[in-house]
């Protein structure tokens, strides 16, 4: 084994030289790429300075991924901007920061996309909701023999704020002459229950620093006391929307007590002349934030 080391120290030498920070990661490639396919693909949005497609050792194919480094962080940014499913051989390419691989997470921010014109491709999915926040996937459910498209897909985004945005501005919106439906995904192997509950969005907002991406750092959901002024909209979910979107039992029961103001709440002076609130919006069931409550209970 000894012949093989100095290849094998070269190439770790290698991945450590690489700028991640200008390196894009990208996956779902046809077996039929090749690097210099994929070099003259890449260059299309800047120079590039490397591309490697980790091969299998015996068969000598390329496993399905690569990386590509460009010369600069804004060529690789530009890539990801232009390039992200764009379809190869028919198969929609996925770029992203090689760097955020790793780190990016699902947190639960998966919206299902019905009544989808057969037109949408996975390119015009993506680009029609990334201004609302990163996407993590948006996938398009296709019919296994003949690849045409089933008329529904997902889109995952890494924050509940991006999720809940796209579905208060997109639901019941035209693409493609037609008008999307939009709902949170069921989860995998439950019955019947949604993503977007009020445990998914307390475990999200309490991720350790290192998972979290740019964009999803700052908390969808407050950790310490929400604000008692008497009709002003806290971040967390009305308790009509818990209910809707399924979350479990031990959540309509009184709050978790560091989410408690300590003693007697302090009465606002609406509220002592029975105003607008009555009562601190934690005991009462809290108003629904001003935009989103529209979409959210419809299956």
């Amino acid at each position: 084994g000894s012949a093989t080391t100095p290849g094998f120290a070269m190439a770790a030498a290698q991945v450590f030289e690489r700028n991640q920070e200008a390196t894009v990661y990208v996956g779902n490639l046809d077996p039929k790429v090749d690097e210099e396919l994929l070099w003259e693909l890449m260059v299309q949005s800047g120079p590039v300075h490397s591309v490697s497609l980790p091969k299998d050792k015996i068969t000598s194919a390329h496993q399905g991924y690569g990386f590509v480094e460009f010369k600069s962080e804004e060529d690789a940014d530009y890539c990801i901007k232009i390039l992200n499913m764009i379809k190869l051989f028919g198969k929609p390419i996925r770029v992203n920061k090689s760097s955020q691989d790793k780190r990016t997470q699902e947190v639960g921010a998966n919206l299902f996309i019905g009544n989808l014109d057969p037109e949408v491709d996975e390119k015009l999915l993506y680009d029609t909701f990334s201004s609302f926040g990163v996407i993590l996937f948006a996938k398009i459910m296709r019919d296994p023999d003949n690849g045409e498209s089933r008329g529904f897909g997902f889109v995952s985004f890494d924050s509940f704020e991006a999720s809940d945005n796209a579905l208060a501005a997109m639901n019941g919106q035209f693409l493609c002459n037609r008008p999307i439906h939009l709902s949170y995904a069921y989860k995998k192997e439950t019955k019947g229950e949604r993503h977007g509950s009020a445990a998914e969005r307390l475990i999200a907002a309490n991720r350790p620093a290192e998972f979290q991406t740019d964009s999803a750092r700052p908390a969808v959901v407050p950790t310490g006391p929400p604000p008692l002024s008497a009709g002003g909209s806290s971040a967390m979910p009305s308790m009509s929307m818990i209910n809707d979107m399924g979350a479990p039992p031990m959540m309509m029961g009184p709050p978790p007590t560091d989410m408690m103001p300590s003693g007697p709440p302090p009465m606002d002076m609406d509220m002592m002349k029975g105003g607008k609130g009555g009562m601190p919006p934690m005991m009462g069931g809290m108003p629904p934030p001003p935009d989103f409550g529209k979409g959210f209970g419809k299956g």
